[in-house]
């Protein structure tokens, strides 16, 4: 089982306690996705695809930063182009099915 995985199974966690960890995830990530070449020159101002899902702006796939984000070692994260293809949940459901 991997880092992914083993964060999935365990405990939920408290409404609060989940929006502080997605606050925590878009903060991190706004440094990198500004960097990004499908986000830049979107027009789109939010952050932390991995955990809310794709965008409604970006819908070009120009490249992906994704990987380089720290969020991805912290969290175990596998896949890329969270802005066009869906959160890690998505795309880890997905790859299962």
């Amino acid at each position: 089982m991997n880092k992914f995985e083993k964060m999935m199974e365990s405990e939920p966690k408290s409404p609060e306690e989940r929006m502080a960890m997605l606050a925590e995830i878009k903060k991190i990530c706004a440094t990198n996705c500004g960097s990004c070449p499908s986000y830049t020159g979107s027009g789109e101002t939010d952050f932390g695809f991995c955990a809310t899902g794709k965008s409604t702006i970006i819908t070009e796939e120009k490249g992906c930063t994704c990987m380089k984000c720290p969020v991805t070692d912290m969290y175990g994260l596998e896949w890329g182009y969270y802005c066009t293809r869906g959160s890690s949940i998505e795309q880890f459901t997905a790859g299962k099915k």
